[in-house]
């Protein structure tokens, strides 16, 4: 079940909207072949390692990430080409969260002939597709918070000046975490102020939303270097009279500002599993504010500021018992800065 993870993870950042999937065939203590789901609309992993297998399909074991679909979607059903295959043991880690399979497939195998086990694993490959599963039962976009900060919690200066807070080590692995996204939000200082391209490493389409109340975007910023118009989503509550290459969306406020709430169900209905949230302060403060963050990701480095501006603005704690914790935290250490990652905790009520 390793090796089939190994593989579900070569899918990476590719595959959305589907799940990250990985399959390993077994026939007398031996691998027989090996797939992965590599990119929405082709072979799923386990149709991946049948056709590799061929014939030593028949009376092997399917060891798989996720439970297989049973249903006809861009791809025609994965229960089916197991049992035709005749693979004879079925080893599941996670469960499939999407109504239409959700345990439904195992009865299925089982009906046909198959024997099956499942729960390998599972905690840990049911967080590898944390993002799928939450968007697919909710309808929203998982949403990752990112910080480059100080080890006092300050992004910048009293001058205003912010680079660079963390290494061109943090700096590029952080542009490497982009990939696993499907989108990069910010909101309209970050654009003005610092004027990003919001690439990946390596290069792939992604998309860019700014959120932007009063229409200040302005249409030779960097983000729209090599973009396809359709990839920028410009959330605005004022007419943006200047032509820029981006989706103009006319959006509700919410205290004065750009409904967050209303742009991630947008985002959504959109197909868009995954969020990374990267600035600024004021975005930051707002998502965690309205309980609309799954995951922070903090960049730290090893400075002390003093006087300088937050990493986070507008999160209003009154007592110690209303504060957000992080839980599942893990830590990284990337050159001489670290990254902390978690999930929030909140005990706050709305």
């Amino acid at each position: 079940m390793n090796r089939a993870w190994e593989q579900a993870l070569q899918g990476w950042g590719r595959t959305s909207p589907n799940p990250m999937v990985g399959a390993v065939l077994v026939k007398s203590g031996k691998i027989v072949a090996q797939g992965y789901h590599h990119y929405c609309g082709t072979d799923h992993a386990e149709v991946d390692a049948i056709k590799k297998a061929g014939a030593k399909s028949r009376g092997a074991t399917l060891y798989v990430t996720l439970e297989p679909c049973g249903h006809l979607g861009r791809t025609p059903a994965c229960t089916q080409a197991i049992v035709k295959a005749g693979i004879k043991k079925v080893i599941v880690g996670a469960i499939d969260p999407n109504r239409l399979n959700n345990g439904k497939s195992l009865k299925f195998l089982k009906r046909h002939g198959v024997e099956v086990e499942q729960g390998l694993l599972a905690d840990e490959l049911t967080r590898l597709n944390e993002a799928f599963n939450f968007w697919i039962t909710t309808g929203l976009p998982f949403v990752t918070a990112k910080t480059a900060q100080t080890i006092d919690g300050k992004i910048a200066a009293l001058d205003g000046s912010s680079k660079w807070i963390t290494s061109t080590h943090a700096r590029d692995y952080a542009h490497r975490l982009r990939f696993g996204f499907d989108a990069i939000m910010v909101g309209i200082n970050t654009v003005l102020k610092d004027d990003p391209q919001l690439k990946t490493l390596p290069a792939k389409r992604i998309k860019k939303v700014i959120l932007d109340t009063h229409g200040k975007t302005p249409p030779d910023a960097r983000l729209f270097e090599g973009v396809i118009p359709e990839d920028v989503f410009v959330f605005t509550h004022k007419p943006i009279v200047k032509k820029i290459k981006a989706r103009m969306i006319k959006a509700p406020l919410y205290n004065g500002k750009i409904d967050l709430k209303w742009v991630l169900k947008f985002l959504g209905e959109s197909k868009t599993t995954s969020v990374l949230i990267e600035g600024g302060a004021a975005v930051v403060g707002e998502a965690l504010q309205r309980n609309l963050v799954n995951k922070m990701m903090i960049y730290m480095a090893p400075k002390i500021m003093g006087e300088g501006l937050q990493s986070v603005r507008g999160l209003k704690s009154k007592t110690l018992n209303e504060m957000v914790y992080l839980k599942d935290m893990i830590f990284d250490k990337i050159n001489e800065d670290i990254l902390i990652q978690g999930y929030p905790h909140v005990y706050r009520h709305h």
